[in-house]
């Protein structure tokens, strides 16, 4: 189901949009893999599209907690919820200047802002009793077990590779600079915004906010922002073409078109992964019983003729 012309996208890039391997992690090497997402997204454009850009960070805060890590016998720490700051603020600069590069011989290229985005979690999430998601350097036993004593982490025993923390990923409830995002589309902008899931805050009884040590779904963040927005398409750009049933193995099936109830189905049966497919699969299904209109999965690289209802995997009401 192709897209008329002047729709509102919410576009949530994953991580194979910003790096492709470890052997281009540098941030020139990440600039050259944003600037190539970047070229996609501005024939989106082309076409009329206004779109609003969200992303991960995971790699991006990973590599700041790893730098902490070295430098703490000569500098502070930094807390989770600044690591997310820093990084909206550096994926936002690349996204910018990649998308003004892409548009440099453009008469009037559209305007790019990056909004440093907080978003609402509740204290009283279960998650925060239960922290689930992986953060920052493999350690061996005997340094996990310092960090456990020492400074209070949750740690866990990764896939046989060694030990990492964990923080909670609690669900994303409010996004505090909606209207902010809102103006800024109805001024004609590609806005950036939830980046990594947003930065994770508790709202406190006088009103005033305070950073949480979590990490909220990038997916499901963007997935509240495209509700809020009233967005005529959610897409999920990741590593595969289009969502596979029985993916990896000899049966494997690829989706051109599926129902939020057959959707809700595959969850059921554990088609997807956790951690990869799985959340990705279950902000859809949000966006989309929150009222959406449609989703799309697809990579970078497709994008245009997936939007064009020549690829990906489209997910719709019914």
């Amino acid at each position: 189901m192709p897209l008329s012309e002047k729709q509102l996208i919410v576009l949530a890039i994953g991580g194979n949009s910003l790096i492709k391997g470890r052997q281009h992690q540098s941030v020139p090497a990440q600039y050259e893999t944003c600037l190539q997402t970047c070229q996609h997204i501005t024939r989106l454009l082309e076409q009329g599209h206004r779109v609003v850009i969200t992303h991960g960070n995971g790699p991006q805060v990973g590599f700041i907690l790893r730098r902490v890590e070295l430098a703490s016998h000569e500098l502070h720490t930094v807390p989770l919820d600044s690591c997310g700051a820093d990084t909206q603020g550096a994926i936002g600069y690349h996204i910018q200047r990649a998308m003004y590069g892409c548009m440099r011989d453009w008469p009037k290229p559209v305007p790019v802002a990056t909004i440093v985005t907080q978003v609402v979690v509740d204290a009283d999430d279960p998650a925060f009793a239960n922290p689930s998601k992986p953060i920052g350097s493999f350690m061996d036993e005997t340094t996990a077990a310092a960090r456990r004593q020492d400074d209070g982490w949750q740690i866990v025993e990764d896939a046989g590779r060694g030990f990492r923390r964990v923080v909670p990923s609690p669900r994303p409830r409010e996004i505090v600079e909606l209207e902010a995002i809102r103006q800024l589309i109805d001024s004609g902008f590609v806005v950036v915004a939830v980046g990594g899931g947003g930065i994770p805050v508790v709202r406190q009884p006088d009103g005033s906010f305070t950073g949480a040590e979590a990490v909220i779904d990038k997916d499901l963040a963007s997935s509240l922002l495209a509700c809020k927005l009233n967005a005529d398409l959610l897409v999920i750009s990741t590593a595969v073409d289009k969502v596979c049933l029985n993916f990896g193995k000899p049966d494997e099936k690829t989706l051109d078109r599926i129902t939020v109830a057959q959707a809700k189905q595959y969850i059921e049966q554990g088609h997807f992964a956790p951690g990869s497919m799985l959340p990705k699969i279950e902000a859809v299904v949000e966006f989309l019983e929150g009222g959406g209109k449609a989703a799309l999965v697809t990579t970078p690289a497709n994008l245009e003729r997936a939007v064009a209802g020549k690829g990906g995997t489209w997910i719709v009401s019914e």
